[in-house]
Protein backbone atom coordinates (compact mmCIF):
# COMPACT_ATOMS: atom_id res chain seq x y z
CA UNK A 1 0.00 0.00 0.00
CA UNK A 2 3.08 2.27 0.13
CA UNK A 3 4.10 2.61 -3.52
CA UNK A 4 2.58 3.82 -6.80
CA UNK A 5 1.56 0.47 -8.32
CA UNK A 6 -2.00 0.31 -7.02
CA UNK A 7 -2.69 3.77 -8.40
CA UNK A 8 -1.04 2.87 -11.72
CA UNK A 9 -3.12 -0.32 -11.99
CA UNK A 10 -6.35 1.54 -11.31
CA UNK A 11 -5.34 4.27 -13.75
CA UNK A 12 -4.77 1.75 -16.53
CA UNK A 13 -8.12 0.11 -15.89
CA UNK A 14 -9.95 3.44 -15.83
CA UNK A 15 -8.34 4.34 -19.16
CA UNK A 16 -9.33 1.11 -20.88
CA UNK A 17 -12.55 0.18 -19.09
CA UNK A 18 -14.24 3.49 -18.45
CA UNK A 19 -17.69 2.00 -17.87
CA UNK A 20 -16.49 -0.46 -15.23
CA UNK A 21 -16.19 0.01 -11.48
CA UNK A 22 -12.89 -1.11 -9.97
CA UNK A 23 -13.20 -2.77 -6.55
CA UNK A 24 -10.12 -3.71 -4.52
CA UNK A 25 -10.18 -7.01 -2.63
CA UNK A 26 -6.75 -7.12 -0.98
CA UNK A 27 -3.24 -5.79 -1.46
CA UNK A 28 -1.81 -7.49 1.62
CA UNK A 29 -1.29 -11.06 0.45
CA UNK A 30 1.96 -12.54 1.73
CA UNK A 31 4.40 -12.73 -1.22
CA UNK A 32 4.14 -16.00 -3.19
CA UNK A 33 1.49 -17.37 -0.81
CA UNK A 34 -0.78 -19.42 -3.08
CA UNK A 35 -3.01 -20.94 -0.34
CA UNK A 36 -3.80 -17.50 1.08
CA UNK A 37 -4.49 -16.09 -2.39
CA UNK A 38 -6.82 -18.97 -3.25
CA UNK A 39 -8.69 -18.59 0.04
CA UNK A 40 -9.26 -14.86 -0.42
CA UNK A 41 -10.34 -15.14 -4.05
CA UNK A 42 -12.69 -18.09 -3.72
CA UNK A 43 -14.26 -16.54 -0.62
CA UNK A 44 -14.91 -13.21 -2.35
CA UNK A 45 -15.84 -13.88 -5.97
CA UNK A 46 -19.22 -15.65 -5.47
CA UNK A 47 -20.59 -12.47 -3.86
CA UNK A 48 -20.10 -10.41 -7.02
CA UNK A 49 -22.67 -10.18 -9.83
CA UNK A 50 -22.40 -12.31 -12.95
CA UNK A 51 -20.00 -11.09 -15.65
CA UNK A 52 -17.60 -9.58 -13.11
CA UNK A 53 -13.93 -9.62 -14.13
CA UNK A 54 -11.56 -10.77 -11.39
CA UNK A 55 -7.90 -9.76 -11.79
CA UNK A 56 -5.55 -11.98 -9.80
CA UNK A 57 -2.18 -10.24 -9.96
CA UNK A 58 -0.17 -12.64 -7.80
CA UNK A 59 3.16 -14.18 -8.82
CA UNK A 60 2.77 -13.13 -12.45
CA UNK A 61 6.41 -13.69 -13.33
CA UNK A 62 7.46 -16.89 -11.56
CA UNK A 63 8.66 -17.86 -15.05
CA UNK A 64 9.05 -15.94 -18.31
CA UNK A 65 5.50 -16.03 -19.74
CA UNK A 66 4.43 -16.00 -23.37
CA UNK A 67 0.75 -15.84 -22.43
CA UNK A 68 -1.68 -15.12 -19.62
CA UNK A 69 -5.09 -16.64 -18.95
CA UNK A 70 -8.59 -15.27 -19.36
CA UNK A 71 -11.12 -17.82 -18.12
CA UNK A 72 -14.90 -18.07 -17.87
CA UNK A 73 -16.40 -20.04 -15.00
CA UNK A 74 -19.59 -19.99 -12.95
CA UNK A 75 -20.73 -16.77 -14.64
CA UNK A 76 -17.49 -14.89 -13.93
CA UNK A 77 -14.29 -13.96 -15.78
CA UNK A 78 -10.86 -14.56 -14.28
CA UNK A 79 -7.62 -12.90 -15.46
CA UNK A 80 -4.41 -14.37 -14.09
CA UNK A 81 -1.05 -15.95 -14.81
CA UNK A 82 -0.80 -19.58 -15.89
CA UNK A 83 0.72 -20.56 -12.56
CA UNK A 84 -1.81 -22.96 -11.01
CA UNK A 85 -3.72 -20.43 -8.92
CA UNK A 86 -6.83 -20.66 -11.07
CA UNK A 87 -7.41 -24.36 -10.36
CA UNK A 88 -6.80 -23.76 -6.63
CA UNK A 89 -9.45 -21.03 -6.58
CA UNK A 90 -12.04 -22.92 -8.65
CA UNK A 91 -11.32 -26.43 -7.37
CA UNK A 92 -10.61 -27.64 -10.92
CA UNK A 93 -10.39 -26.41 -14.48
CA UNK A 94 -12.65 -23.51 -15.58
CA UNK A 95 -15.50 -23.94 -18.03
CA UNK A 96 -13.54 -22.13 -20.75
CA UNK A 97 -9.98 -20.81 -20.87
CA UNK A 98 -8.30 -18.52 -23.39
CA UNK A 99 -4.57 -17.92 -23.70
CA UNK A 100 -3.95 -14.21 -24.11
CA UNK A 101 -0.70 -13.91 -26.10
CA UNK A 102 2.02 -11.87 -24.41
CA UNK A 103 4.60 -10.96 -27.04
CA UNK A 104 8.26 -10.18 -26.54
CA UNK A 105 7.59 -6.54 -27.44
CA UNK A 106 5.06 -6.04 -24.64
CA UNK A 107 6.24 -4.40 -21.38
CA UNK A 108 7.21 -7.19 -19.00
CA UNK A 109 5.99 -5.68 -15.79
CA UNK A 110 2.84 -5.61 -13.68
CA UNK A 111 1.24 -2.58 -15.32
CA UNK A 112 1.93 -4.07 -18.76
CA UNK A 113 0.01 -7.21 -17.79
CA UNK A 114 -2.85 -5.12 -16.41
CA UNK A 115 -2.99 -3.29 -19.74
CA UNK A 116 -3.23 -6.65 -21.54
CA UNK A 117 -6.16 -7.64 -19.29
CA UNK A 118 -7.81 -4.24 -19.61
CA UNK A 119 -7.75 -4.38 -23.41
CA UNK A 120 -9.31 -7.85 -23.31
CA UNK A 121 -12.02 -6.66 -20.90
CA UNK A 122 -12.78 -3.73 -23.17
CA UNK A 123 -13.14 -5.97 -26.22
CA UNK A 124 -15.46 -8.37 -24.38
CA UNK A 125 -17.53 -5.47 -23.10
CA UNK A 126 -18.01 -4.29 -26.68
CA UNK A 127 -19.56 -7.65 -27.58
CA UNK A 128 -16.57 -9.55 -28.98
CA UNK A 129 -16.67 -13.31 -28.39
CA UNK A 130 -14.27 -14.75 -25.81
CA UNK A 131 -12.73 -17.21 -28.27
CA UNK A 132 -11.78 -14.32 -30.58
CA UNK A 133 -9.32 -12.95 -28.03
CA UNK A 134 -6.87 -15.84 -28.13
CA UNK A 135 -6.39 -19.58 -28.41
CA UNK A 136 -8.84 -21.68 -26.46
CA UNK A 137 -7.00 -24.25 -24.35
CA UNK A 138 -7.63 -27.08 -21.93
CA UNK A 139 -3.96 -27.25 -20.96
CA UNK A 140 -2.97 -25.06 -18.06
CA UNK A 141 -0.81 -25.36 -14.97
CA UNK A 142 -2.76 -27.10 -12.23
CA UNK A 143 -2.23 -26.97 -8.47
CA UNK A 144 -4.28 -28.63 -5.77
CA UNK A 145 -5.60 -26.64 -2.83
CA UNK A 146 -4.28 -27.57 0.58
CA UNK A 147 -6.50 -30.21 2.14
CA UNK A 148 -6.64 -31.14 5.83
CA UNK A 149 -5.12 -34.41 7.01
CA UNK A 150 -7.85 -36.80 8.14
CA UNK A 151 -7.69 -39.72 10.59
CA UNK A 152 -10.53 -41.59 12.24
CA UNK A 153 -9.97 -39.78 15.54
CA UNK A 154 -8.58 -36.42 14.40
CA UNK A 155 -8.40 -33.90 11.60
CA UNK A 156 -5.47 -31.52 11.10
CA UNK A 157 -5.70 -28.30 9.09
CA UNK A 158 -3.19 -25.75 7.87
CA UNK A 159 -3.36 -22.05 8.71
CA UNK A 160 -4.13 -20.38 5.38
CA UNK A 161 -4.84 -16.81 6.48
CA UNK A 162 -4.42 -14.44 9.42
CA UNK A 163 -6.69 -11.43 9.13
CA UNK A 164 -6.29 -7.80 10.23
CA UNK A 165 -7.46 -8.66 13.76
CA UNK A 166 -5.02 -11.62 13.85
CA UNK A 167 -7.86 -14.14 13.80
CA UNK A 168 -6.55 -17.41 12.38
CA UNK A 169 -8.29 -19.16 9.46
CA UNK A 170 -7.82 -22.93 9.06
CA UNK A 171 -8.48 -24.88 5.84
CA UNK A 172 -11.21 -26.98 7.49
CA UNK A 173 -14.77 -26.35 6.36
CA UNK A 174 -17.85 -26.91 8.48
CA UNK A 175 -18.83 -29.80 6.20
CA UNK A 176 -15.44 -31.50 6.65
CA UNK A 177 -15.56 -30.92 10.40
CA UNK A 178 -19.06 -32.36 10.87
CA UNK A 179 -18.39 -35.32 8.57
CA UNK A 180 -15.34 -36.29 10.64
CA UNK A 181 -16.88 -35.41 14.00
CA UNK A 182 -19.93 -37.67 13.63
CA UNK A 183 -21.56 -36.12 16.72
CA UNK A 184 -18.57 -36.78 19.00
CA UNK A 185 -17.12 -34.34 21.56
CA UNK A 186 -13.97 -32.65 20.33
CA UNK A 187 -10.93 -30.63 21.37
CA UNK A 188 -9.30 -28.09 19.06
CA UNK A 189 -5.66 -28.01 20.11
CA UNK A 190 -4.30 -24.53 19.37
CA UNK A 191 -1.00 -25.03 21.20
CA UNK A 192 0.39 -27.27 23.90
CA UNK A 193 -2.16 -27.53 26.75
CA UNK A 194 -4.46 -24.96 25.12
CA UNK A 195 -7.65 -26.23 23.50
CA UNK A 196 -11.22 -25.23 22.57
CA UNK A 197 -14.11 -27.68 22.99
CA UNK A 198 -17.09 -25.85 21.47
CA UNK A 199 -18.03 -23.93 18.34
CA UNK A 200 -19.28 -20.37 18.83
CA UNK A 201 -21.67 -18.42 16.63
CA UNK A 202 -20.08 -14.99 17.23
CA UNK A 203 -17.04 -13.52 18.96
CA UNK A 204 -19.31 -12.21 21.71
CA UNK A 205 -20.21 -15.76 22.79
CA UNK A 206 -17.18 -15.68 25.12
CA UNK A 207 -15.91 -13.04 27.53
CA UNK A 208 -13.34 -10.48 26.38
CA UNK A 209 -9.86 -11.98 26.26
CA UNK A 210 -11.12 -15.57 25.94
CA UNK A 211 -10.37 -17.85 23.00
CA UNK A 212 -13.05 -19.27 20.71
CA UNK A 213 -13.60 -21.18 17.48
CA UNK A 214 -16.27 -20.46 14.87
CA UNK A 215 -16.96 -20.98 11.18
CA UNK A 216 -16.53 -17.68 9.36
CA UNK A 217 -18.54 -16.15 6.52
CA UNK A 218 -16.52 -18.16 3.97
CA UNK A 219 -17.34 -21.39 5.83
CA UNK A 220 -13.84 -22.06 7.20
CA UNK A 221 -12.79 -22.74 10.78
CA UNK A 222 -11.46 -19.65 12.55
CA UNK A 223 -9.58 -19.41 15.83
CA UNK A 224 -9.94 -16.06 17.59
CA UNK A 225 -9.70 -14.24 20.89
CA UNK A 226 -12.58 -11.88 21.69
CA UNK A 227 -11.00 -8.42 21.31
CA UNK A 228 -7.57 -10.04 21.38
CA UNK A 229 -4.78 -11.43 19.19
CA UNK A 230 -5.07 -15.18 18.60
CA UNK A 231 -2.11 -15.48 16.23
CA UNK A 232 0.34 -13.76 18.56
CA UNK A 233 -1.03 -15.28 21.76
CA UNK A 234 -0.81 -18.87 20.54
CA UNK A 235 2.27 -18.52 18.31
CA UNK A 236 0.38 -19.30 15.11
CA UNK A 237 1.63 -18.37 11.64
CA UNK A 238 0.19 -18.75 8.15
CA UNK A 239 1.28 -21.75 6.10
CA UNK A 240 3.37 -20.95 3.00
CA UNK A 241 4.20 -23.61 0.42
CA UNK A 242 7.53 -21.92 -0.36
CA UNK A 243 8.66 -22.76 3.17
CA UNK A 244 8.47 -26.47 2.40
CA UNK A 245 11.71 -26.04 0.46
CA UNK A 246 13.59 -25.12 3.62
CA UNK A 247 14.56 -28.58 4.87
CA UNK A 248 14.39 -28.46 8.67
CA UNK A 249 12.46 -25.20 8.57
CA UNK A 250 9.68 -26.32 10.88
CA UNK A 251 12.04 -27.67 13.53
CA UNK A 252 13.86 -24.33 13.72
CA UNK A 253 10.79 -22.14 14.33
CA UNK A 254 8.86 -21.34 17.50
CA UNK A 255 5.44 -21.15 15.91
CA UNK A 256 2.76 -23.54 14.67
CA UNK A 257 1.32 -23.67 11.16
CA UNK A 258 -1.22 -26.44 11.74
CA UNK A 259 -4.15 -26.94 14.11
CA UNK A 260 -5.38 -30.42 15.05
CA UNK A 261 -8.87 -31.36 16.25
CA UNK A 262 -9.22 -34.52 18.34
CA UNK A 263 -12.53 -36.41 18.48
CA UNK A 264 -13.39 -38.40 21.61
Amino acid sequence: MQDYLIGAIRGQLHQLCRDHEVIDISHNITPFNFPQTAYLCKSAYPHFPDNTFHLILVNLFDRRPDHFLLAWHDGHYFCCADNGLLTMILGGKPDMTIRLPFGQDQPRHLVGVVRLFGMAIDRLSRGEALNRLGEETDTLVERLSLQPLIHDDWIEGQIIHIDHFENVVINITRQQFEAQRRGRPFRILVMRDEYISQISDTYADVAEGNKLALFNTAGFLEIAVNKGNAAGLFGLQSFNQEQLKGGNYYQSQLFYQTVRIYFE
